[in-house]
């Protein structure tokens, strides 16, 4: 290791929400600095382990998992954990030497900046939700710099270090250069039809595969709206299975879409769960949106999150527990109302925050050159 290169930590994962950022702001800072030494830190036997290599970087793994909102002995075995997880941090910074310490937020960025903060490496901190994360909130005191994606967040963390950057989003969703028309062609719809684009991740969403097969008539009854719907790995083929029984000729089903760009602009309007990366992307892409929050995730910050956008006009929020009933019918509702369809993508499009990970790549940069005090 040279003594003068530029070396940085990123920790951070457990879902591809925390995991796509910080290779998004790891990409920034090669293009600014094509000589820096970028090491990640994850969570052993987590999604990023697998990911980040495949981006062309090196990862570290901690043993560090995270807490059961309930009462139980497994907890135990997490408070051990993390004592590991802490001990293996400090060798790892200890050894790295980084100029300066990145963390993305989730229980596998706190051993490691904890680390940092404590041999008085400056930390930058990223928080991609509208409700900070219980980690993030831990280290916003000793942090330099919070990077935030949401206006109000001086309630959880010291206004002095906050910076309104927005969430660091896939490069082709930023700027997009295909055409609705190619977006049809790619997917084999008549130009002539309304488009509604489901989307429940990369592994699916239970709530929103029932909604749709719970009202396969009504889709069936709306001929002149095409349903891309994408299942998820976890219920492909559950759903392939249920159309093949009762099929229905305007649905193109997909348990992965990999041209999102070419889906999102064939799309009229969108339903989505509401985590903080995918919101992001649609309030660059700009389309009207349905979003129904997660209920199983930390905090619930996929309802705050939602309600954000809800509460400026800017996107309708239908509960899990009411998707069943409401959610068909309102994406329907929504298609032939041109008016609200106008008003929710005029002011989804005020909230979007262009060139996120370039503008974090560059304070980063900045705190290489900050003296410690």
């Amino acid at each position: 290791m040279e003594n003068n290169q530029l070396r940085i930590i990123i920790s951070g994962g457990g879902t591809g929400g925390h995991i796509f950022p910080a290779i998004s702001i790891a990409n920034a800072i090669r293009e600014i600095r094509p000589d820096a030494d970028i090491l990640f830190a994850g969570a052993e036997g987590r999604m990023e382990m697998e990911k980040v290599p495949q981006a062309g970087y090196k990862i570290v793994g901690l043993p560090v998992a995270g807490f059961s909102r309930s009462l139980t002995p497994k907890n135990l075995i997490v408070v051990l954990k993390l004592m590991k997880s802490l001990i293996k941090a400090y060798r790892i910074v200890r050894n790295f030497k980084p100029h300066v310490v990145v963390g993305v937020g989730g229980y596998a960025s706190g051993p490691i900046v904890k680390a940092a903060q404590r041999l008085n490496i400056p930390t930058l901190l990223q928080e991609q939700n509208s409700y900070a994360g219980v980690t993030n909130k831990l280290l916003a005191k000793k942090a330099k710099k919070i990077c935030v994606a949401y206006e109000g967040m001086e309630r959880y963390f010291p206004a002095d270090k906050i910076m309104l950057t927005g969430n660091p989003v896939r490069q082709d969703i930023e700027n997009l250069t295909v055409t609705r028309t190619e977006g049809l062609a790619h997917f084999g719809i008549d130009p002539s039809k309304k488009v509604l684009l489901v989307l429940g991740g990369s592994l699916g969403a239970r709530t929103l595969n029932q909604s749709l097969l719970g009202k396969l008539d009504v889709v069936k009854s709306n001929p002149d709206i095409v349903v891309i719907w994408q299942t998820g790995k976890l219920y492909y083929q559950t759903v392939k299975e249920e159309l093949e029984k009762n099929p229905v000729e305007n649905i193109r089903l997909f348990d992965f879409i990999r041209r999102m760009d070419l889906a999102y602009v064939a799309a009229d309007a969108i339903i989505s769960r509401a985590g903080a990366g995918t919101i992001s992307e649609l309030c660059l892409v700009a389309k009207p949106c349905i979003l129904v929050p997660s209920p199983n995730v930390a905090e619930d910050h996929q309802t705050r999150n939602a309600l954000a956008l809800a509460n400026k006009n800017a996107a309708i929020m239908v509960s899990d527990s009411k998707a069943l009933e409401q959610l068909v019918n309102e994406a329907f509702a929504l298609l032939n109302d041109e008016s609200l369809q106008k008003t929710l993508s005029e002011n989804i499009a005020k909230l979007a925050l262009r060139n996120s990970a370039k503008v974090i790549a560059e304070e980063v940069l900045k705190l290489t050159n900050t003296n410690s005090k």
